[in-house]
């Protein structure tokens, strides 16, 4: 089984067309969506009407508790399945990518990311702003971290992997860049990275914010102490014709 763990707050006007998405990305797969919800709005209620369309859904709805990482994490701790998945609500990660995630775990990887850098990829759905602080990030995680050297796209919220990668691992994220704690602090012996576009957000409104930013950097400085030092990974790059075979 895949799970999809989607942390939301207020994401209301996109969730049926999200679960729609996925639905149809995973046809034939066995999955279930994991919606970890701390909204302020009429998001959970809309969760709860979408899921007597899509029996796959679950939700936990968190009062006292806020924060990405940790709502991710939540939902790790609830998932099912052999495989977890973690995406946005905010259909900015294209949910057809997951199929595609899928295929690259059902073809030996431990872990997979789809990333904006590599050819096929785009991250067009960004600003020019948005671009400039994103690039910093990534940057500034691979200069702290030598474990993110490999990997492209190391600061995205889009990926996929294999349940024992985090079984053993000491996971203790602080803001959104959950990602970078599971690579940080996962065991895993092979990475695939696949292409993707980056979409625009056509409903809500960014989480971006300088308190987001300072989140990120003390969590580098927390994982740069204690990251898996002994874990070592090769990474095996996948073209847009390599992820299609077979369609």
């Amino acid at each position: 089984m895949l799970s999809v763990v989607i942390p939301t707050f207020n994401e209301g006007k996109n969730i049926r067309n999200l679960v729609t998405q996925i639905d149809d990305a995973l046809k034939g797969i066995d999955y279930e969506i994991l919606f970890v919800d701390d909204s302020k709005d009429n998001t959970p209620e809309i969760i709860m009407e979408v899921a007597k369309d899509f029996p796959q859904i679950r939700m936990e709805h968190r009062t006292n508790e806020s924060g990405l990482a940790t709502a991710v994490l939540k939902g790790f701790r609830l998932a099912k399945g052999d495989y977890m998945a973690c995406m946005d609500a905010d259909l900015q990660h294209p949910p057809i990518v997951l199929k595609y995630m899928y295929k690259a775990m059902e073809a030996g990887a431990d872990f997979c990311i789809p990333s904006r850098l590599i050819p096929g990829g785009d991250d067009g759905g960004l600003n020019w702003y948005r671009k400039f602080v994103s690039g910093t990030a990534r940057k500034i995680g691979q200069i702290m971290l030598p474990c993110l050297r490999k990997i492209t796209d190391p600061t995205s919220g889009l990926f996929m992997f294999r349940r024992e990668v985090i079984e053993n691992a000491d996971l203790q994220p602080i803001g959104w860049k959950i990602m970078v704690e599971v690579l940080a602090m996962g065991t895993y012996a092979k990475v695939t990275e696949i292409p993707y576009k980056f979409q625009q957000r056509t409903e809500g409104e960014s989480k971006l914010s300088g308190k987001v930013t300072m989140e990120y950097l003390k969590q580098l400085v927390n994982l740069r102490k204690r990251y898996n030092k002994a874990n070592k990974y090769t990474v095996e790059t996948w073209t847009t014709e390599r992820m299609m075979q077979g369609e």
